[in-house]
């Protein structure tokens, strides 16, 4: 046989090669399959009897095909470990003790513009008979190429499903906020909310039981996002429940501690205050469940209260270990700011946590003012301290002024 008959028959072994490989790509077959498909291919056409390619994922090469080999080879090889040249092709690998590629003859790394994204490890059938190693080099990048636009596809569709996962716990979260907030000689309620990202963990309410009768809340639960809107959702829904019967506060916060437990068997938590107002008795109650302590102003002049009183976080135990309702008698003219960490937590430049002393100072020096005049100056202040750093995480005030 000619060595023209040779190189012509090799050519034409590559030429089916590639036919394959392309062929199956533009099947859109799975990535298990165009792996296998390249394996055979090289097998049958080429002049390879064993071989092992990687691929890169994720900070290391992790091994896609083997064949052929005896000797122990990695499943993942980091990308610490290989040390490359691209200009002369060359590669330095690090292996642990017990593995090598002894029973393979050369390599071939493949290059993306200058990121490697593959190295194939060979060997020959015939060893009197040369291997196209250029051509094998350019095969094996057309497969990794459509490895990759696989993976980026696979990515693509993944986010695009978190998205829409994102807007609908978003939208989910935003129904649990009062569409309205009362705006009347009785009370007057502000509220200022800046979710850290698209969907929060906080959770404010406002319900308004009979004319005489009003129950306030705040809360927020540990996590973000579509479980967190979900988990949220429940939580205002056994509220509400509760809150249109004839339940008090203490069998409310603990049928809201065995509902939450049971559901997520104390992996999340919420922390939760609630008030209660009523205007014919002027009779005042609350209790906090692990929440920041809101702050009343006017039952005290020129001083604020700290509203501690209650339970730990609701979630956490099956049964609250303790439970106190406190109650306030003639309340008649006053003003209760809840808040959650984000506004205590918000940093400045220097990383400093704006902090409650700050919150408390601030409220001193504006009691009872109007709800919309404090929310200005106090945002104000806010803005001056931190300046453009980003929220740690989401911020809600709610300020109500009874009278």
């Amino acid at each position: 046989m000619t060595t023209e008959t040779i190189k012509y028959q090799r050519k034409e072994l590559e030429l089916k090669a590639l036919l394959e490989i392309t062929q199956a790509i533009n099947e859109n077959q799975s990535e298990a399959v165009l792996a296998n498909i390249f394996k055979f291919t090289c097998l049958v056409h080429l002049n390879i009897k064993a071989m092992v390619l990687y691929v890169a994922k994720e900070g290391a090469f992790e091994k896609i095909i083997a064949h052929g080999v005896k000797s122990k080879v990695p499943q993942l090889i980091p990308l610490d470990d290989i040390i490359s040249e691209k200009d002369s092709d060359q590669l330095r690998i690090e292996l642990p003790d017990g593995y090598s590629f002894q029973d393979l003859e050369t390599y071939l790394p493949v290059y993306h513009k200058d990121k490697m994204l593959a190295i194939l490890f060979l060997k020959r059938k015939d060893l009197s008979q040369d291997l196209d190693l250029d051509f094998t080099q350019a095969l094996t990048n057309i497969l990794v190429v459509a490895l990759e636009n696989k993976r980026f596809a696979r990515k693509q569709l993944q986010q695009e499903v978190l998205n829409r996962e994102i807007a609908i716990a978003s939208q989910v979260q935003q129904m649990l906020f009062p569409a309205e907030l009362p705006v009347t000689d009785k009370l007057k309620a502000k509220v200022t909310y800046f979710p850290h990202s698209m969907v929060g963990g906080d959770y404010y309410d406002l319900i308004q039981r009979s004319k005489d009768e009003v129950f306030f809340c705040i809360a927020d639960v540990s996590g973000k996002g579509f479980a967190a809107a979900l988990l949220m959702s429940n939580f205002q829904a056994t509220l509400r429940t509760l809150l249109r019967s004839d339940a008090d506060l203490k069998m409310i916060v603990n049928q809201l501690n065995f509902t939450l437990f049971e559901n997520t068997k104390g992996e999340r938590f919420i922390t939760f205050f609630l008030g209660y107002y009523n205007f014919k008795t002027n009779k005042f109650q609350y209790v906090n469940a692990g929440h920041n302590a809101p702050l009343l102003c006017g039952n005290i002049p020129g001083k604020i209260e700290l509203l501690n009183a209650g339970t730990t976080i609701l979630g956490a135990f099956e049964e609250l270990p303790f439970l106190e309702i406190d109650e306030k008698e003639n309340l008649k003219d006053f003003t209760i700011h809840l808040y959650t960490d984000g506004v205590t937590e918000a940093t400045n430049e220097e990383g400093e946590e704006y902090g409650e002393d700050r919150l408390e100072d601030f409220v001193l020096q504006h009691l009872c003012v109007d709800p919309d005049d404090f929310h200005r100056e106090f945002f104000k202040e806010m803005n001056d301290f931190s300046k453009d750093v980003p929220l740690r995480d989401d911020l809600t005030l709610l300020s109500l002024r009874f009278r």
